[in-house]
This record gives C-alpha cells, sequence and structure tokens, in this order.
C-alpha cells in the first residue's frame, strides 16, 4: 500500500505556480519551489513529476484560472470588441498582483537555456494557438464586413499579439497599469473598421469591469 500523500496537490499547484509567475522557468531554484510548496523535493516530484512536468502543470493551471478572458472576447460582436477585451484583459492580469506582475507564459520563456528548449517551445506552441484563435476570428470579421477588405487578419492578430507580449514584459519592468491602458489605447486607436459595424460595449476588462 501507498504512502498516504499528506499535502493538497492544489494548493501546492498553486503555490509553485507563482513562483514560476515570479521569477519564469529557470529563475525558479528548486528551494524556490519546494520552500513555497512547503513539501520536501522528493514528494514533491513524486506527485507531478520532474521541474519540466511542474511547470506544465502550472501553465495549464495559469491558461485556465487567469487566461478565461481570452474565450469571452473571442465570443464578442466585433473585432475591435476582440481585440480591446483582449488588451485590457491583459493589462488587468498583468498588474493584478504586485509580488508577480506581467505574464507566466512570457516570464517563463525569458533568458532560457539549451536544458529549457522543450519549455521555450512549449510556450511558442500555446502563444500560437492563441494567435490562430485569433486570425480565425478576424477571418470571420472580414468575411461579415466588420473588417475592410484591405485587412490582413494574420497581421491583425499578430499586432494583438505583440503588443499583449510587450505590455507583459513591460508590467515585469515596473511599468503602472495607467501607461499599459494607455498602450492599450493607443493599440486601438487605428484600429481598422469595415462597412458593417454594430454598437460596441465599450472598453472593458474581464467580467466587464474597466481596468483602466
Amino acid at each position: 500500500m501507498g504512502r498516504h500523500r499528506e499535502f493538497d496537490v492544489e494548493q501546492v499547484l498553486d503555490a509553485v505556480l507563482c513562483v514560476f509567475w515570479r521569477k519564469g522557468y529557470e529563475g525558479a531554484s528548486y528551494a524556490d519551489l519546494t520552500e513555497a510548496a512547503g513539501v520536501e523535493r522528493p514528494a514533491l516530484y513524486a506527485a507531478f513529476g520532474n521541474k519540466e512536468a511542474l511547470f506544465r502543470r502550472a501553465l495549464t493551471r495559469y491558461y485556465e484560472r487567469y487566461m478565461d478572458f481570452v474565450p469571452v472576447a473571442l465570443a464578442l460582436p466585433t473585432a475591435r470588441e476582440v481585440a480591446a477585451h483582449i488588451l485590457y484583459g491583459s493589462v488587468e492580469l498583468n498588474t493584478r498582483f504586485p509580488n508577480h506582475t506581467g505574464c507566466l507564459g512570457i516570464n517563463g520563456a525569458m533568458a532560457a537555456s539549451d536544458e529549457a528548449e522543450p519549455v521555450r517551445q512549449a510556450l511558442i506552441q500555446v502563444r500560437a494557438e492563441g494567435e490562430a484563435l485569433l486570425r480565425e476570428r478576424f477571418e470571420r470579421a472580414k468575411d461579415q464586413g466588420d473588417l475592410p477588405t484591405t485587412a490582413r487578419p494574420d497581421a491583425l492578430a499578430a499586432f494583438v499579439m505583440a503588443v499583449v507580449h510587450g505590455m507583459a514584459v513591460q508590467a515585469k519592468a515596473g511599468f503602472g497599469r495607467e501607461m499599459l491602458c494607455a498602450v492599450a489605447d493607443q493599440a486601438l486607436a487605428t484600429w481598422p473598421i469595415g462597412r458593417s459595424t454594430v454598437p460596441e460595449t465599450g472598453r472593458a476588462g474581464p467580467s466587464g469591469a474597466a481596468p483602466c
């Protein structure tokens, strides 16, 4: 009979997620992870696997728990509202926690060594999947006349992702919510509008709350 596990797996996962969020994948040492989890290293890795497996579990939890504003955004009626909800939602998340600002996915990929290449590739894949969802949404918007015929959905999706990633780096560097919201405002100032438009709900972050 196996030994009874004496810790809450969900609480431990939340604790190590915060460490990875604050320090990145390579910046988070084994000592950091075990101290935050309150669990000895053998027990930690018996439950989750090695550091890479632990990070992947934390990343999945991060997207499920903190990035839920993205599917909400994709369901909004106009392409501009989609972009706005993602941009302002990102600002809110990047600045929500003073002790771990920025984005777990971006922080996790910073200064990755050769040994961390699988993690870097996993993060690249996650971001590529997100960009693909945006591109598909903007393609539908173009077909519906919400975007002009000259619009490039692939470029718009890449643009939104580039701004989101840049704001995450700026948040990690100490930029506050007011400045990041100004960046989002600027990014939306020249958003292309098609011949067919519907009333927008205004600037709003997750749950409809304006973060700026």
